[in-house]
């Protein structure tokens, strides 16, 4: 369903869609009004957050760069379907966006372009899992303030975590009995935390038992394996985040496998790079983010090479036959 967009140079539609489950999953896009777009770009949003309104800012910033931009809730997120903020298992929101995500490239007139992943907070630890399962069909990922590992002030404890493993198989939706307020600290602008609070498809409540369970297993398994990630792809972290850990972003940084990496740290900023920070804060970030994306979007890569010279074989063979 199109709908009119504040700004007349992007144009805005949101749909449905079926998963593999049968339950229905929001998605959006952004799109250059008149405008080829330079590269598709695909949010994925964090832990208990949604794409179509604290993201707005973000993919219309990336439209006026020429770029298309496209989002999905993630189930039981925003305005998708399924129990608030329960994860049952991160494999299927991996799927999900997987399939989305490569059927949105696969479209005609989307052939032909680079692809890139933009991962905030837990979609930053997913862009990661989607380059795992598809190493050679991404081209680059923005992770901004990634969880490769869960801030050790926010990590529950040893033994409250070998009894995280037991109750979440008893009771896995059960809300936990602590809650730690992660808007007040991530969000440095108090008028952001107010507009999260007040934002309906945004949960504030307690993690549930099974949702805590995964996002430390896959935070664990991510952080062993920084080596594996061979993407080209720009980690930005605030050095004042008290959610996700720098350090792992610096770990990532240093051990990744990847030729093509780039590690910006911010002092003074929060977790909240992409809208939490004052505007002037916000304009560095995007600058930086713009001219990582120019500078290779400008140069081309070699899978779409690949795929054009596997395309004019197959025509010229084509060609041959009918003679």
């Amino acid at each position: 369903m199109a709908l009119t967009h504040p700004d007349e140079n992007v144009n805005y539609d949101e749909t449905f869609i079926t998963n593999s489950r049968g339950l229905k999953l929001f998605t959006c896009k952004w799109i250059p009004v008149d405008k080829e777009p330079k590269a598709l770009i695909f949010i994925c949003h964090g832990y208990a957050m949604e794409c179509s309104i604290t993201m707005s800012s973000t993919a219309t910033r990336l439209v006026k760069e020429g770029y298309a931009v496209y989002g999905m809730d993630y189930q039981g997120h925003g305005k998708s379907a399924g129990l608030e903020a329960y994860i049952q298992n991160f494999d299927d929101i991996i799927n999900d966006c997987s399939d989305h995500f490569t059927n949105i490239c696969e479209k005609e007139e989307n052939k032909g372009k680079m692809r890139y992943l933009l991962g905030e907070s837990m979609g930053g630890a997913l862009a990661l899992l989607l380059h795992r399962k598809m190493p050679a069909f991404w081209d680059g990922t923005i992770l901004v303030a990634p969880m490769c590992k869960i801030a050790d002030n926010m990590k529950p404890s040893p033994p409250v975590t070998f009894l995280l493993r037991g109750i979440c198989w008893l009771a896995p939706t059960w809300k936990s009995p602590i809650h730690r307020d992660i808007v007040e600290v991530a969000f440095k602008e108090p008028e952001i935390r107010e507009e999260i609070r007040k934002n309906p498809y945004c949960y504030k409540g307690p993690l549930r038992m099974k949702t805590a369970f995964e996002l430390l297993r896959v935070s664990l398994d991510i952080e062993k394996r920084l080596d594996e990630v061979k993407l080209p792809f720009i980690v930005l972290h605030g050095e004042d985040d008290k959610v996700t850990d720098q350090q792992v972003s610096k770990q990532l940084y240093n051990v990744a496998s990847s030729t093509d990496k780039t590690l910006k740290l911010y002092p003074g900023m929060w977790h909240g790079l992409l809208y939490g920070e004052p505007l002037e804060n916000i304009d560095i970030v995007f600058l930086d983010i713009v001219r990582w994306l120019e500078e290779r979007t400008s140069l081309g890569d070699s899978r779409l090479e690949m795929e054009r010279k596997l395309e004019n074989d197959r025509l010229y063979v084509t060609k041959i036959n009918k003679l």
